[in-house]
């Protein structure tokens, strides 16, 4: 299931990466498209890959660390935990800098958000419909079409889309 909807920011956060005269802008208001696809589950652990790109007519543009996500429709809110790696992706093992991913019309980032389905007394999690996404250092918020059953969230740092 891929739901694409335009995300824009306000000011970026004091955590942008910085730019450099080779370097792109950080991503602005307008300039990122949000996906998200269901990933196949293992071993009790259930995980969304969002993904970003550039508008067609935005001029190239940086992300870098952590999306916003929170839970949607199906139970309670839930905050993702901003986690390095975990069961389904992240940074690859050795890797703590966040990476500064250019986003333009042939490259784009990715991000897990992955949970696991049972609490910790072995009871079903509720099935969550829906996302709610933040491209990182940005303030605006989209909702992802997703279904994801957990009774926690975390989510890794964008790494470039493959």
């Amino acid at each position: 299931m891929r739901t694409s909807v335009a995300a824009g920011t306000g000011e970026p956060a004091d955590n942008a990466p910085a730019q450099t005269s080779q370097s792109p802008a950080p991503c602005g208001a307008g300039q990122v498209i949000v996906g998200g696809t269901v990933m196949s589950p293992g071993m009790g652990h259930r995980g969304v890959r969002l993904s970003f790109s550039v508008v067609d007519a935005s001029p190239p543009c940086t992300l870098s660390g952590y999306p916003g996500a929170d839970s949607g429709s199906g139970g309670p809110l839930l905050h993702a935990e901003r986690t390095p790696r975990g069961y389904l992706g992240g940074l690859p093992s050795g890797q703590d800098t966040n990476p500064v991913i250019v986003l333009d019309r042939t490259h784009g980032a990715q991000a897990v958000v992955e949970g696991v389905a049972f609490d910790d007394s072995g009871n079903q999690c509720p099935t969550y419909t829906d996302l709610l996404v933040t491209p990182p250092n940005t303030t605006d918020t989209v909702t992802v079409a997703a279904r994801i059953d957990t009774c926690r969230l975390q989510i890794h740092p964008v790494t470039a889309a493959q």
